[in-house]
């Protein structure tokens, strides 16, 4: 038995604030972004868009794309760090803005890595019998969090949704091998300085601001992205000469580089999409992948493994046939 994506959907809001608007507004340059990070524009969520409201639209184009109804959905799950209310979910909004009144919905919490811990999780309920299709989404409107004159942080975020549908299938003996076949997560709380946001309801009784030490995140991303790679694929009994996509987490190019320069692989089968959302947390993963469908890159039967790190730290790393 096995997790099949059935389906994929994606979607950024309307509004484009590319490197030379912020230079307006803050001591930052179009040359100095794509060279520190390799960004050149980012999505902002509208006035009265919330994370809810982008979760809903990548949801709905990934049911398009299964050719599914809500109704044949069990379980949503949504990864975000930015839900609309402390509570409730984001996942419970979602499931009601689409018609949703049957099975259960709720958050995942883990920053970057929220997608990739997501797809995990309703892996695992497929597997217990607990749920036959998961609609696993990925969203957030980071720009919220953001402090608009520290030019460390407020270059290299933006706002977007992506979603994908999982499904349980069985497969028959000699039949093609698809779906979820491996994953590997971490996480390391010692490190919780290094990326996090200054409030919360428990300590300030307000969202907060970014706060990060790059440096110090950048020297811990490359090792931690690679060995949660490589124990993905000796789980799944494959080597990195096997893979045929390698979609990260898109925060930083040269942190894409450096880890598929450390894995050995080859430019040309690293998806890369940082330069035209930036870092979406969550949603930059399945963002990724869904541009990566699109265009025809990622095909059925390739081999594809996803990859993350966040705040927290969290990372991790799940392999798929697709």
């Amino acid at each position: 038995m096995r997790s099949v994506i059935r389906g994929i959907g994606s979607y950024l809001p309307a509004r484009i604030l590319t490197n030379e608007e912020l230079a307006k507004t803050v001591d930052t340059s179009d040359e100095w972004i794509q060279q520190r990070v390799g960004i050149k524009e980012r999505h902002i969520a509208a006035e009265g868009e919330f994370t809810s409201d982008l979760g809903v639209a990548a949801a709905r184009a990934a049911l398009d794309n299964a050719g599914l109804a809500i109704a044949d959905i069990d379980l949503i799950v949504v990864a975000t760090t930015t839900p609309d209310y402390t509570f409730p979910s984001a996942a419970t909004l979602i499931q009601m803005k689409l018609g949703m009144h049957h099975g259960f919905a709720f958050d995942i919490q883990a920053v970057c890595s929220g997608f990739v811990y997501a797809v995990t999780t309703a892996d695992t309920y497929i597997k217990a019998g607990l749920a036959n299709r998961v609609l696993v989404i990925g969203a957030e409107t980071f720009s919220r969090l953001l402090d608009w004159t520290d030019r460390t942080t407020c270059v290299l975020f933006g706002d977007g949704a992506g979603a994908v549908i999982m499904e349980r299938a069985e497969l028959a003996d000699g039949e093609p091998e698809r779906g979820v076949l491996s994953s590997a997560l971490r996480s390391d709380g010692r490190h919780w300085d290094k990326l996090y946001v200054d409030g919360g309801p428990s300590t300030t009784g307000t969202t907060g601001v970014v706060h990060m030490q790059g440096p110090e995140v950048f020297r811990h991303a490359v090792g931690k992205i690679t060995d949660v790679v490589y124990q993905s694929l000796e789980q799944a009994g494959y080597s990195v000469d096997d893979l045929d996509w390698f979609v990260p987490h898109q925060a930083n190019k040269r942190i894409i580089d450096g880890a598929g320069a450390k894995l050995g692989l080859p430019p040309e089968k690293v998806v890369t999409t940082v330069d035209l959302h930036a870092n979406t947390s969550a949603a930059s993963v399945p963002l990724a992948l869904s541009v990566a469908v699109a265009d025809g890159r990622i095909k059925p039967g390739d081999l594809v493994m996803l990859e993350a790190m966040g705040g927290g730290f969290t990372w991790g790393a799940a392999l798929i046939r697709w």
